[in-house]
Formats: C-alpha cells, sequence, structure tokens
C-alpha cells in the first residue's frame, strides 16, 4: 500500500513454492523500494492476501495443492481482492497457458527466466495503473463526480452507491456567514 505522496512505497506479495525464486524475487524489488512479503502455496498466498492489503501479487502458476490460476481465480470473484492485480511469472509459456492467465483475471504474464529490468518494468505499470484506478474525478467547481459510465454525480450519491455511508445535511460556519450576513446589509 502506498505510504505518502512523495516516497510511495508499494506491497507486493510473491507467491512461489520454491524458496530461490522468492529470495530472488525478494531481493530484486526490495532493492527497488518495494515492500515485500511471500507466500509458498497458494493456501497461504489467500491467508495473506485476505489479510493485508496489496498493491501487487506476482505469481507462479505452478505449485502443488492450489495452483496459480485457481488462487488468481479467488482473488478476482472476491469483492475484497478483485482490484489487486496479478502478475503470473512462470515457465509455462505456451499461447494456452498464456490465454488461461489471463482468461482467470491476471494482468501480465512473465516467462521464466525473467529479465530483470523487464520485470520491474511491468511491476512499475501494474501498481502505477492501480494507483490511476483509485483516482475519483471530481469537478473542480462544483464538486460532481464522473462515475465509470461518464455520468456526472453529486459526491453524495456516488458516495452513497459505493459505499454504506449516509448523509445528514446542514451547513458550516463558513457558508451560513456568507448565506447570511450578505442578508442583514440589504
Amino acid at each position: 500500500m502506498m505510504s505518502d505522496a512523495e516516497n510511495p512505497t508499494f506491497s507486493i506479495l510473491i507467491v512461489d513454492d520454491e524458496p530461490v525464486n522468492i529470495q530472488l524475487l525478494g531481493n530484486l524489488l526490495i532493492k527497488n523500494n518495494y515492500e515485500v512479503e511471500f507466500a509458498l502455496s497458494g493456501e497461504k498466498a489467500l491467508e495473506w492476501i485476505n489479510n493485508k492489503p496489496f498493491d501487487l501479487v506476482l505469481m507462479d502458476i505452478m505449485m502443488p495443492g492450489m495452483d496459480g490460476y485457481e488462487v488468481c481465480s479467488k482473488m478476482k470473484n472476491d469483492c475484497g481482492t478483485q482490484h489487486i492485480p496479478v502478475i503470473f511469472i512462470t515457465a509455462k509459456t505456451e499461447t494456452k497457458d498464456i490465454v488461461k492467465g489471463f482468461d482467470v483475471g491476471g494482468s501480465d504474464y512473465v516467462a521464466k527466466p525473467f529479465r530483470a529490468p523487464e520485470l520491474l518494468a511491468r511491476v512499475k505499470k501494474e501498481v502505477e495503473l492501480k494507483t490511476l484506478r483509485g483516482l475519483i474525478p471530481i469537478c473542480a467547481h462544483c464538486k460532481n463526480i464522473r462515475d465509470d459510465q461518464g455520468v456526472w454525480n453529486k459526491i453524495e450519491a456516488y458516495i452513497q452507491e459505493h459505499s454504506a455511508a449516509l448523509f445528514s445535511h446542514s451547513i458550516c460556519p463558513q457558508c451560513i456567514q456568507k448565506l447570511y450576513d450578505d442578508e442583514e446589509e440589504e
């Protein structure tokens, strides 16, 4: 998750049943200022993902028990984790394997052995896209918000539709002064 605007730190979960792969990926990502956690199985990955907000998951496909495809599919079917991008890092490079990775919700696919500059570029792209998806377009004048269909809504309607928040309306002291001081002058 991002920490502060000046020095954003993104958290990445590495999922692979081979500790050597985790160490190699982890060292590369840590050197490039990413926070890293790891899981040695699909089951452990889902536990981590459900307990900590990650910005990205780097996942092997071939693991004993629950494979990477199944983990990704479960993530994408859960409203609490579906927004987390998944990059598959795997030795499975046939077209059918790559297509299946995208079909289950993967964001990208990198073949092993990977090239560090390429992987870092793909990681950077995914965390930047995730950040941009979190932005809410708001009118600087009227404060209406544009939804995913391009319709401009009152901020209250937008927030109520996307959360459990309810609103009660009042007038702040500054607005009372603006609104009612003018009336007293007349």
